[in-house]
């Protein structure tokens, strides 16, 4: 038999071979090919095996994957404690692995990873509701204020539930409490064995100090740090070997040594025993180990905490509540009740409930959270303000247009943690060695017992036994796994406070790459805000009467020049005419009839498609204005061209010097635009930019991408208009600016929010920063388990007469992961 199934949750080669081999030992299985792109098995069976067998053998396997039919949904398959789920914004307790073991998954529990062991990480939800209670009944909970339906008294806000990172915290803290209460008496007991005359022995002999170790051990092993051995026995169990594989074993065995040396100390040759004939016990060794890999996850956990900073901040920024206006009446209501089109009152200090327009009033609204910017921008009636920033002093009246997770500010909490859980592709190598790392690790132990019970010095079966627990303590497979997610995921939080929008891990590394940056003109180098300056007439009889028509015909385009032109022609109080046959042209104008005219707006391109033919003086003059940097459209009426428009566009006062800054760290800057070639070289010039193409249509902004790409260049795009999404796909890095059309932003790796080239260069900087951290933090897990582990196993003992004891083994591999997430955590101190 041979059927095809889908499978969930796949998202490596990794996950591919594990499913092979989990599915290949069912017996009645004869062949198992899986395919990850399509997430499919194709399964040859000698008889029928059942869909929750299948299942069944996933899970056994410590596969949390889903396997379906591909006619049935996978949410109707399978429910069990952790079953995995991509992630959905709308819900709470989601949950994933800070070393990224499964991708991108997530599980709707907290609890520990099933692959590597580490407890896993709550993602940062925007909570914006609140609920109320009675102090007296607090069973009585509602989502608005009121009185209590039991009691009459007013309901007051609930406090909010703690985070699970919280709890884990004080869960760990009040268990290393326990552990350094027992741990301490069991060091200086072992400890006072060292003095000449050891002053224990005049109160009890050593085997009574042994049985003593072990009662106080029991509390540390049993209780503080039993979740260590519960993950060692899972990852043998289902064979995805970690850290807590080495020290379940490790601690496990010198453990259970002690006990039956305590019980059983006959059964021990005699270089084991001590000169009163009890047998060495390491009770001490056990528990300081424990208690220091428990101090490890505790200071772990605190950090953790501060690499999720910046979404912290972010979700402060969400209200709770909003001010509605209902026939003229103002009232107060939750944030969730807003629905599209509802009038919100904004007052002073307020933060802005939803996104939307300002359609009374004004104030200066303080965007530094969004854009990085400090100064307040002045908003006036038709500008668009944006949840989560703040009014200033003034009040005024707003339209909603976006709610829930439509917002900006929702959107970017998004973004923000899908790019935190986002893999690099560095991390590649990282994973291949841990993958290995805890068999060859577990090789190198058994090697070193080996050697030192046949070559070692007497005790040589007592030094054999500490190297080899030695080496299984050092090693720390885990500062390999946090090496990237951590500085990705602070690096990812501090770019979106300066208000860059990193979308993956991916692009961090591609930006940190590039060799050429290409750029649009409108919008990007210069303001985007075009003026119409001149309107000049073969006939200037007609000019009030072509400016209607000409109006007329650009309010159906949303072209920035269009919007020029129509806003000109209102403050001259023109008349808006009927249009008909109205047509877009990509990169050269628009077309369409006005009354019995043909007419046709636009550049040279679109003067020779239709026909028009441009008289010579009228030519020179357009000519002279475009040498000064202006964008000048010709108006052709029935094929003749008989007006020209001159228009002015603003370069960015942060354009040149962005600019420069990037020709300084070695990005070559291209401008492509659908400009004339006088008005293009006439900006280039101004920003010293070597090398640019004007009269660019879409298509051939995607062909020069293209182009330089075959030549191995790695490209960035950055632009801010619909005719630019193609040519931002088709780039190596996307660089949508936050004040452009959607489809922009969608296209785009990095969104700046501010659309200001200087943002580029805060990229630059940021990623350089970033990829320089992961390969400071890779160097140090590498460096560390390279040297630790030689030197665990004794090899500068024959030299130096070295050997690193158990404990010292323990507290140099608890604080290797938490050096890792310290150095991350100093880019949150970048200058940008």
């Amino acid at each position: 038999m041979k059927h095809t199934y889908k499978i969930q949750g796949m998202t490596c080669a990794g996950c591919e071979t594990s499913v092979t081999d989990a599915l290949s030992n069912l017996k009645e299985i004869t062949k198992v090919k899986v395919n990850l792109k399509k997430s499919e098995a194709e399964i040859e069976m000698s008889q029928h095996i059942s869909l929750e067998k299948l299942q069944e053998t996933l899970m056994k396997a410590g596969l949390h994957y889903t396997i379906y039919l591909p006619r049935d949904e996978p949410e109707q398959k399978h429910e069990h404690k952790h079953h995995i789920k991509k992630v959905d914004l709308d819900k709470i307790g989601i949950f994933y692995c800070p070393m990224q073991c499964e991708g991108d998954k997530t599980y709707d529990k907290f609890g520990s990873c099933p692959v590597c062991g580490m407890d896993l990480i709550e993602q940062k939800q925007l909570k914006t509701e609140i609920e109320y209670t009675c102090p007296m009944h607090p069973e009585v909970i509602t989502n608005a204020p009121g009185a209590c339906p039991k009691c009459g008294m007013d309901l007051i806000p609930k406090k909010p539930e703690e985070s699970e990172e919280n709890k884990i915290y004080f869960d760990l803290l009040k268990k290393m409490k326990i552990a350094v209460i027992f741990t301490v008496p069991i060091f200086l007991i072992a400890m006072a064995d060292i003095l000449q005359k050891n002053p224990l022995l005049y109160l009890m002999n050593q085997q009574n100090w042994n049985i003593v170790q072990l009662i106080l051990s029991l509390p540390v092993v049993f209780y503080a740090t039993r979740m260590f051995f519960e993950r060692a026995w899972r990852s043998i169990v289902t064979w995805n070997l970690n850290m807590f594989t080495l020290i379940g074993i490790g601690a496990g065995i010198a453990f259970a040594f002690s006990v039956f040396a305590l019980f059983f100390p006959g059964i021990f040759p005699d270089q084991f025993k001590t000169d009163s004939g009890t047998v060495y016990v390491y009770f001490e060794a056990v528990t300081v180990i424990l208690t220091l890999v428990l101090l490890g996850q505790l200071l772990e956990a605190r950090a953790h905490s501060k690499t999720s900073g910046a979404i912290k901040e972010l979700m402060k920024l969400a209200p709770t509540q909003a001010t509605v206006i209902i026939d003229g009446e103002e009232k107060v209501i939750s944030i969730h009740d807003i629905k599209k089109g509802d009038l919100l009152r904004v007052k002073p200090g307020e933060k802005i409930p939803v996104d939307g327009k300002i359609t009374e009033g004004s104030s200066h609204i303080d965007e530094s959270m969004i854009t990085g910017e400090p100064v307040p921008v002045n908003k006036t009636i038709g500008d668009k303000v944006s949840s989560g920033t703040i009014n200033g002093n003034k009040s005024f009246v707003m339209i909603a247009e976006k709610v829930g997770s439509e917002t900006l500010l929702s959107q970017i909490i998004k973004m923000v943690n899908e790019a935190s859980r986002s893999r690099a592709p560095i991390q590649k190598l990282a994973d291949k060695i841990s993958k290995y790392f805890v068999p060859i690790v577990v090789s190198v132990s058994l090697i070193t017992f080996f050697i030192w019970a046949y070559f070692g010095p007497e005790p040589a079966y007592v030094y054999a036994f500490v190297n080899a627990i030695s080496v299984l303590i050092i090693a720390c497979p885990c500062a390999l796994g946090l090496a990237t997610p951590m500085a990705v995921m602070v690096g990812v939080g501090k770019s979106a406070q300066s208000g860059v929008l990193i979308k993956n891990a991916e692009a961090i590394e591609k930006m940190d790459k590039i060799d050429v940056l290409i750029t649009d003109k409108t919008g990007t180098l210069t303001e985007g805000k075009p003026s119409l300056e001149k309107f000049i007439v073969s006939n200037p009889e007609d000019e009030h009467k072509l400016l209607s028509k000409l109006a007329s015909l650009n309010t159906q385009s949303e072209h920035p020049l269009a919007e020029a032109i129509v806003r000109y022609a209102k403050k001259n109080n023109v008349d808006f005419k009927t249009i008909e046959r109205f047509e877009a042209v990509a990169g050269k104008g628009v077309t369409g009839k006005v009354g019995n005219d043909e007419f046709a707006v636009g550049n040279s391109k679109l003067m020779i498609e239709t026909n028009a033919e441009i008289p010579k003086p009228l030519a020179e003059q357009v000519e002279a204005e475009q040498k000064l940097g202006k964008t000048v459209s010709f108006i052709a009426e029935n094929k003749k061209v008989v007006a020209y428009s001159v228009i002015s566009d603003a370069v960015k006062e942060t354009s040149k010097e962005a600019v420069s800054q990037l020709i300084k760290e070695g990005v070559e800057v291209i401008m492509l635009t659908g400009d004339n070639k006088n008005t293009a070289k006439a900006v280039a010039d101004e920003l010293n930019i070597s090398g640019f193409k004007a009269e660019c249509l879409p298509e051939d902004k995607l062909n020069e991408i293209k182009r330089l790409q075959e030549e191995g260049k790695i490209v960035a795009m950055a632009g801010d208009g619909i005719n630019d999404a193609p040519a931002l796909a088709q780039s190596d890095i996307g660089i949508a600016m936050g004040t452009g059309t959607d489809v922009a932003i969608e296209s785009g790796e990095i969104t700046l929010m501010k659309g200001d080239l200087a943002g580029i260069v805060k990229a630059k900087k940021l990623s350089h920063a970033i990829m320089r951290n992961i390969k400071q933090n890779l160097f140090f897990a590498f460096v560390y388990n390279v040297l630790g582990v030689p030197v665990a196993a004794g090899v500068l003992f024959p030299v130096f007469g070295i050997l690193l004891s158990p404990m010292i083994a323990a507290a140099a591999m608890s604080f290797s992961s938490v050096s890792v997430i310290s150095n991350s955590l100093r880019l949150k101190n970048i200058k940008l």
